[in-house]
């Protein structure tokens, strides 16, 4: 009687811990979905302000007659603005972005979108990161799209 009074005991506890730590991840990951859509947005802000930055530099100024240049400006800034404040959200949620160019391709944390031949590097290394990858609390959210390098044929010439 007292053994199975133990065991029902230790069944009770494990049965409390389990249950714990599954209320602690839907607590931790309940915002997966949510962010899950954010990240489009995060791209495209990052993708506007990247590409208008580019092209702010070809601008001359001189020839600005409208004064369209500072209200550009404003805009950019603007943007880049509106982009740090994501991505300080999204860390006080837990929320990481990763860039794994130059590490060796993991299928688990990278999506191979591509092969490139390149023979300075090494052959399974990400060589260009198209999409940038982003953790909830260390769980892959979104993998990063990624080229990867592959072995280069030797062209023998007699």
């Amino acid at each position: 009687m007292k053994e199975k009074a133990l065991r029902s005991y230790a069944e009770m506890e494990n049965v409390m811990n389990r249950t714990k730590r599954e209320a602690e991840n839907s607590k931790k990951f309940a915002i997966q979905n949510f962010v899950k859509s954010l990240l489009d947005v995060a791209d495209n802000m990052e993708r506007a302000s990247s590409v208008v930055k580019e092209s702010f530099s070809k601008i001359d100024e001189s020839k600005d007659t409208v004064g369209a240049v500072p209200l550009l400006k404003t805009l950019l800034e603007g943007v880049e603005m509106t982009d740090k404040q994501l991505s300080e959200v999204f860390k006080k949620f837990g929320v990481g972005k990763y860039d794994p160019t130059n590490e060796e391709f993991d299928p688990n944390k990278h999506n191979a979108v591509f092969q490139v031949p390149d023979p300075k590097k090494a052959p399974g290394m990400v060589a260009v990161c198209l999409k940038s990858g982003y953790t909830l609390h260390d769980r892959i959210i979104r993998p990063a799209e990624v080229g990867v390098t592959v072995a280069m044929e030797s062209t023998k010439v007699d």
